[in-house]
């Protein structure tokens, strides 16, 4: 397992960015597949977008294309969620998630650590 801290998060008006940092630690970071996901109030968490372990290739929420981007930047054992455009439904606990998956990108049950989250809030 990695260790996984999350920053960036912060309150932002509509139509506004944020850039959400998640740091590593752990040798074995570059090994890992990175997800992002949300969790609203009162909601289950969701999936928003994933990258494999070289940064090669990269999965979204349909929600969250064109909006969202994640990368990652191995030597500084760091995955990254930038998003812009956000909407008031965008609110909620960002969490940075690693896992030794190549499929199921968007299921929680593949990645067996997570950060504590960060929370994002866009106001209207």
């Amino acid at each position: 397992q990695v260790q996984l801290v999350e920053s960036g998060g912060g309150l932002v008006q509509a139509g506004g960015s944020l850039r959400l940092s998640c740091a590593a630690s752990g040798r074995t970071f570059s090994s890992y597949g990175m997800a992002w996901f949300r969790q609203a109030p009162g909601k289950e968490r969701e999936f928003v977008a994933a990258i494999n372990w070289r940064g090669s290739s990269t999965y979204y929420a349909n929600s969250m294309k064109g909006r969202f981007t994640i990368s990652r930047d191995n030597a500084k054992n760091t995955v990254y969620l930038q998003m812009k455009s956000l909407k008031p439904e965008d609110t909620a606990v960002y969490y940075c998630a690693a896992g030794e998956t190549d499929t199921n990108w968007s299921e929680v049950y593949e990645y067996d650590s997570w950060g504590q989250g960060t929370q994002v809030t866009v106001s209207s």
